[in-house]
C-alpha cells in the first residue's frame, strides 16, 4: 500500500493588524513577536508565488502561528481561474483527509465520555464486524481465500490504521477490487450500509499485523452516529464546529459559499496546463451526501481549520472552551503503533502514528527538516497541516490540485518554516 505524499505550509510574517473573516476577527502578529524570521517567511512566500506564476498551482493559501498566535497568512492565485476569483482568505477548500484528525478527535470526546474503552472489538458496537476473515490468497475461480480473524479489530486499531481494512482506491490488492465489487464506495448507499458491506469483505491482514493507510476512519464516523444516537455531520456541528466558530466547515458546500468554493485543478496533458478536474476523485459537495465521510468529506478554511489545529495544539482548549482533556490530546500525539512495525512503512518515513495523526519518530529518516513529536496530517489535493509541540508552531497549506504529491512542497515548505524559528 502506498502512501499519501504530504505537502508542508510556508509562511510570511505580517504587521499587527486584525482581519475580519464572516464577522469573526482574526488577530496577525508580526514575526518578531512571535519568535519567526520575517526575511525567512518572505522568501518562502515568494517561493510559493513561483509556482502560481509558472502555472503549477492555481491558487493556495498558507497560515503559520506560533504560540498561538497568527504571525502570517497569504492567498495567492485563484480561487476560479476562469471565472476570474482571486483566493481570499475565506476561500472554502475540499481538505479529504484532513477530515480524519477531525473525526478521531470527535470519538475521544466520546471516549472521555465513558461511551468505549479503546481496546474494545469494532463489533461490539457495529456487529457485522464479528468474526471477520482475512485474505489469503486467491482460488482458480478468481473468489477470495480466507482464513479466521486471530483477533477482531479493536478501535484502537482504527484509530492506528492497522484494523486489517484498506481502502479500496489507492491499492491494487485483490482485497482493494472487492471492495470496488461489494459497493463498498457507493455514493448513494447510507454510511451504515456502506460499513457493514465493508465488514463482509476479507480483511487485508489480520489486524496489528501491519499499517495500511484505509476506510478505518469512516467506520470511526459510523461508530460516533451508534455512540451518540446522532448523525455525523449533526454531531460535528454542535460538538466542534459550532462551538470553534468553524463556520465554513461541513460535508456540504452552502448555496451562499458556492463562490467561495475552490475549483479542483489537475494537468491536462493535451493542453500542457492545469485544468479543471472531473475524474473519479471528484463529487459534487453542493448536495449532502447520503453516506458522509468521516475519512474525507469535510470542507473547510485555513482560518477555521486553524481553529481546530490551534485547539489541539493548546492540550483540547481554545478560547477559553475545553473540547478535550490535555491528557487526551496527549495520548492521541504519541505513537500508538505495535513494536514489530517499527513504524509507519516499516520505519522507512521515520513516521510512527497516534491516534488520528502521523507522528515524527525519527527525524533522520524524515524528508526535509522536522521535530521529534511533531504530529499532521494530509489531504488528496495537496492540502497539510503539521503542530509542532517543541517550537510551539500550527502551519497550514491549502491547495486544491490533484495528483497528491504532485511537487516537492512538503520538503521547500517544511524547511523554509522550520529555518524560520527563531531566526533574526
Amino acid at each position: 500500500m502506498r502512501l499519501f505524499k504530504f505537502i508542508f505550509a510556508g509562511a510570511l510574517a505580517l504587521s499587527i493588524a486584525t482581519v475580519s473573516v464572516n464577522a469573526f476577527a482574526t488577530e496577525i502578529t508580526s514575526a518578531a513577536d512571535a519568535g519567526l524570521s520575517e526575511k525567512k517567511l518572505t522568501s518562502l512566500t515568494s517561493h510559493i508565488q513561483g509556482y502560481i506564476n509558472s502555472g503549477r498551482l492555481i491558487g493556495a493559501t498558507t497560515l503559520v502561528a506560533r504560540g498561538g498566535k497568527i504571525a502570517h497568512l497569504e492567498t495567492y492565485g485563484h480561487i476560479d481561474k476562469a471565472a476570474g476569483s482571486e483566493m481570499t482568505e475565506d476561500a472554502i477548500f475540499r481538505i479529504h483527509s484532513m477530515t480524519k484528525p477531525i473525526t478521531t478527535a470527535a470519538l475521544m470526546m466520546l471516549w472521555e465520555e465513558g461511551k468505549f474503552d479503546l481496546n474494545d472489538p469494532v463489533s461490539k458496537y457495529i456487529p457485522s464486524f464479528k468474526n471477520q476473515r482475512v485474505f489469503s490468497g486467491v482460488n482458480e475461480d478468481e473468489s477470495l481465500k480466507t482464513v479466521p480473524v486471530e483477533r477482531d479489530a479493536t478501535i484502537l486499531d482504527l484509530m492506528r490504521h492497522t484494523s486489517g481494512l484498506t481502502y479500496g482506491v489507492f491499492g491494487n490488492t485483490p482485497v482493494d477490487q472487492a471492495y470496488l465489487k461489494a459497493g463498498v464506495l457507493d455514493p448513494n448507499a447510507t454510511l451504515e450500509e456502506l460499513v457493514d458491506r465493508l465488514a463482509n469483505v476479507p480483511l487485508l491482514y489480520q489486524p496489528g499485523d501491519a499499517w495500511v493507510y484505509s476506510l478505518s476512519v469512516d467506520v470511526q464516523g459510523r461508530l460516533i452516529e451508534v455512540l451518540s444516537g446522532q448523525s455525523l455531520p449533526a454531531f460535528f456541528e454542535e460538538r466542534i464546529f459550532k462551538p470553534l466558530n468553524m463556520v465554513d466547515t461541513g460535508f456540504v458546500v452552502r448555496p451562499d459559499q458556492v463562490d467561495r468554493f475552490v475549483e479542483l485543478y489537475a494537468p491536462d496533458e493535451k493542453e500542457k496546463k492545469m485544468a479543471p478536474y472531473r475524474g473519479p476523485f471528484y463529487s459534487d459537495l453542493t448536495v449532502m451526501p447520503k453516506s458522509p465521510s468521516g475519512g474525507g468529506g469535510l470542507v473547510s478554511t485555513t482560518l477555521d481549520y486553524f481553529k481546530f489545529a490551534q485547539m489541539i495544539a493548546n492540550g483540547g482548549v481554545y478560547e477559553g472552551t475545553r473540547f478535550l482533556k490535555e491528557d487526551t490530546v496527549e495520548m492521541m500525539r504519541r505513537d500508538h503503533l505495535p513494536d514489530n512495525l517499527n513504524g509507519i512503512a516499516n520505519g522507512t518515513q521515520g513516521l510512527g502514528f497516534g491516534l488520528g495523526f502521523g507522528v515524527v519518530i525519527d527525524t533522520s529518516k524524515v524528508n526535509g527538516k522536522s521535530e521529534l513529536g511533531e504530529y499532521h496530517w494530509g489531504g488528496l489535493a495537496n492540502t497539510i497541516f503539521w503542530i509542532d509541540p517543541t517550537n510551539d508552531v500550527v502551519a497550514i497549506f491549502m491547495t486544491n490540485i490533484l495528483p497528491s504529491g504532485i511537487y516537492p512542497l512538503r520538503k521547500e515548505l517544511r524547511d523554509n518554516i522550520y529555518n524560520a524559528v527563531g531566526a533574526d
